[in-house]
């Protein structure tokens, strides 16, 4: 039989051609684990939990039952005790691999071409790719100092506006809305527009500064809380998120979300994360502790124009601008076996995006970045 196979990638066989608004994507970049050479270094590029995971979440995951079964396509345990704990009801919660698959699909079945999904500057990069996804045009609204800023985003809002997002705390920058700010915005959009909380920190928020969010989505038809188990549940390889929403909101998701989408293994884990509020409360404290602590070694390079910006979630946002730049603190880190986030595509050349890791290992990369900084020393 004669080989048909192209052999080369010029060939002229027709091909299936995507659509443009998916070839006007930019796939997204996760933190990157290695150097340029390759060599394996200390992650502090994707915020995950460096207390690791709760030892009850992973004896559940040893224990999750027969492979050979599908799980339950619904979630129902985990959506039951995802409620308890909040005081939520659970027909209102949908599960979904990772807030990742949630964000993309509220998107999907609220906007479409010819629609706007709106997001602010230096908001988390999946929002423009869940925006091109479904055919949107992605519109960026204008910062505060890198932080969300309500009136610049209410005043994007157009007739074509038809889902907006908004991180709190908001990746890559830490920065944070209040109560206040945030019903505010709500109240302030259509109530065709939905308003997708995107919370995927918030447990590394003290609970007294809570922002309202679960609250405005229990009283109103066009707010949606998507939350994961990645951060500070220490669940990232699980891929487990939820949403919260009006009944027919979470009908939307349902019907396009993947089915049999939280394996049976993400499940029990997730489920015995749950129970084990002890970790995560050990973990907001830890970060809290570590990340003043490292906040405070950064202002103290102000002089060398490093300015860390303040931070509500697991990560602070370095700016160099001073005489070292981002990219050379980038490659002085390497060197000294750590890697961070370097965000040029996010069009923050000038910015580190920073894990808060264990308090060695924050003391460590203050000290590098201190003497990158002032060599005489």
């Amino acid at each position: 039989m004669t080989d048909q196979t192209p052999s080369s990638p010029t060939s002229s066989l027709a091909a299936p051609q995507m659509k443009p608004w998916i070839a006007a994507i930019h796939a997204y970049v996760p933190g990157r684990s290695t150097g340029a050479d390759g060599r394996a270094l200390i992650k502090l590029s994707a915020n995950e939990n460096p207390l690791g995971t709760s030892p009850a979440a992973l004896a559940a995951r040893d224990d999750a039952g027969p492979a050979h079964l599908y799980p339950d396509p619904d979630s129902a345990a985990l959506r039951t005790a995802i409620a308890e704990l909040h005081g939520l009801h659970p027909s209102r919660i949908v599960c979904g691999t990772g807030s990742g698959e949630l964000l993309t699909v509220a998107a999907s079945a609220f906007a479409g071409p010819g629609d706007e999904v709106l997001y602010v500057r230096y908001g988390f990069s999946l929002y423009e790719i869940a925006a091109r996804r479904c055919g949107a045009t992605p519109v960026e609204a204008p910062d505060a100092d890198y932080g969300t800023d309500v009136d610049a985003l209410l005043a994007c809002v157009t007739p074509a506006t038809r889902v907006v997002f908004v991180a709190n705390p908001n990746n890559p920058t830490g920065s944070y809305l209040g109560a206040d700010d945030l019903a505010r915005l709500h109240a302030g959009l259509p109530p065709h527009v939905l308003l997708v909380l995107d919370q995927a920190y918030a447990e590394y928020v003290a609970p007294e500064q809570d922002d309202g969010g679960l609250a405005l989505a229990a009283t109103h038809g066009n707010v949606l809380v998507t939350r994961t188990f990645a951060k500070a549940y220490g669940l990232a390889a699980e891929r487990v998120g939820w949403g919260y929403g009006a009944p027919p909101v979470i009908d939307a998701l349902n019907r396009i979300r993947g089915p049999f989408n939280i394996n049976r293994g993400a499940q029990a884990t997730a489920l015995a994360a749950l129970a084990d509020q002890d970790f995560v409360n050990r973990s907001r404290a830890h970060n809290a502790t570590v990340r003043a602590r490292f906040m405070e070694a950064m202002a103290a390079l102000g002089n060398h124009g490093l300015r860390p910006l303040p931070s509500e979630a697991n990560f602070v946002l370095v700016l160099f601008e001073g005489p070292l730049t981002a990219a050379a603190a980038l490659a002085g880190l390497a060197e000294q076996g750590y890697i961070v986030r370097h965000l040029p595509g996010q069009g923050l050349p000038q910015g580190l995006r920073i894990t808060i890791g264990t308090a060695e290992q924050m003391d460590a990369i203050a000290g590098i970045l201190a003497r990158l900084a002032d060599p005489a020393q």
